[in-house]
């Protein structure tokens, strides 16, 4: 199984309309980003954007729970 790294939105400062805070979005991989703080996720409009990477807390799943979140989405 791939490894996959999930965040949870702790503030949506100056991006109410695209983040939620307390949910849980899945972080993708993007090198350039993490250069400059930045993290790519897939936001609320369905499409993938950097975000400041201090808006997130990362968030260990156990292995079964990530399963059924992968699988719900």
């Amino acid at each position: 199984m791939t490894h996959h790294t999930f965040v949870v939105c702790i503030s949506n400062a100056s991006y109410d309309a695209s983040l939620e805070v307390r949910k849980l979005y899945e972080l993708l991989a993007d090198d350039e980003a993490a250069k400059t703080d930045q993290v790519r996720i897939i936001d609320e409009s369905g499409e993938d954007y950097l975000y400041p990477k201090s808006l997130f807390a990362p968030v260990e799943l156990p292995s079964q729970t990530e399963l059924l979140v992968l699988r719900a989405a």
